[in-house]
């Protein structure tokens, strides 16, 4: 059987989707994936020895400069690959309707969240059969049960597995431990105050931790150096890093420690200890997932209140500002590898 699996975005939402591949590998060797991704994402299906081939789409792309994209003839070739043949089965796991419009655009039977499911309820109405999953579960949870329901299957009671082994990824040994602080994510109100990922430096500079600063953007890129302007001899921060030397630095890290954001998930699913800090957004759906994995929420009578901005005051980090540094440092030291 040939499958083609429609999720484009984000990064926590690709690595939300192995651990339904990895049971549809186990349940279902005779099943072939094929899987459409956004190109800045298109490294992580990779990691997956379950997928055969991976379709890129440059939607964030096209969508800035649809004319140049028309011209560039890069649209009419995502096409052409998608429809080179027909498939078995298509199955949106995403339930957008954009995503839902590339499995319109694909030949062959469509499957996807029914309207109370999915994210965007009109997505629903592109496909040809419709699953039910309750939206109070994490999101690993709603994707095995979407695929065990599509591909007709008992849905899986283990623990999740990622199918992600850390050696896979290191390319080094570290000359000596190191933490890797995951500084960077979206909303306002989901970073950790800079002082505080300093004062953390401080301690972990003084148990003869080095800190290793990874960023992805030039605002990244600019925090990660205040944060090690105090402790230079200590931090490291990193050139840009592709997908696959990101999961390498992550893989060799001592332990790992994130806000709200993609990596901490690659984190956790590479079993490496884990802390990741939470404020306006809810963990129970999108928190970190691992047997290394403590989450830490700060405290607030709204939260998790979604918001971009705090509702209460001015302070955009306000419930993340409740986190202390110390709390934090007390959490690595539980986690941590010895």
């Amino acid at each position: 059987m040939n499958l083609l699996l429609v999720k484009t975005s984000s990064f926590g939402d690709l690595l939300h989707t192995l651990p339904a591949l990895h049971d549809l590998a186990r349940l279902r060797p005779d099943v072939n994936i094929h899987w459409v991704t956004e190109e800045a994402f298109s490294q992580i299906p990779t990691w997956s020895k379950n997928v055969g081939t991976i379709i890129p789409i440059a939607w964030r792309r096209w969508r800035k400069h649809p004319w140049k994209a028309w011209h560039s003839g890069e649209p009419q070739t995502f096409l052409s690959q998608l429809r080179h043949q027909p498939f078995d089965l298509i199955l949106d796991a995403q339930g957008l309707l954009k995503s839902a419009l590339i499995t319109r655009l694909a030949q062959g039977e469509r499957h996807g969240f029914d309207r109370t499911s999915a994210r965007e309820p009109l997505a629903s109405l592109f496909y040809h059969h419709t699953h039910h999953i309750s939206t109070k579960l994490h999101a690993v949870t709603r994707l095995r049960q979407l695929f065990a329901q599509t591909l007709d299957y008992p849905e899986p009671a283990d623990p999740p597995d990622f199918g992600l082994n850390p050696k896979q990824f290191i390319t080094q040994t570290p000359t000596r431990p190191y933490l890797v602080f995951l500084h960077g994510t979206t909303w306002k109100s989901k970073h950790w105050p800079e002082s505080h990922w300093q004062k953390l430096a401080q301690y972990a500079a003084h148990a003869g931790l080095e800190i290793v600063l990874p960023w992805g953007n030039k605002t990244e890129q600019i925090r990660a150096r205040q944060i090690a302007q105090n402790i230079p001899d200590a931090c490291h921060v990193t050139d840009r890093l592709t997908l696959d030397q990101l999961a390498g630095t992550l893989a060799g890290a001592h332990a790992v420690i994130a806000t709200d954001t993609g990596p901490a998930h690659l984190a956790a699913a590479l079993s490496i200890p884990t802390v990741a800090l939470y404020g306006p957004t809810p963990t129970e759906r999108i928190g970190i997932i691992g047997h290394a994995a403590t989450r830490l929420i700060g405290t607030c009578p709204q939260a998790p209140c979604r918001r971009r901005t705090c509702p209460l005051t001015d302070n955009p980090d306000q419930c993340m500002r409740a986190i202390t540094p110390e709390q934090t440092w007390e959490s690595v030291q539980k986690v941590s590898r010895p």
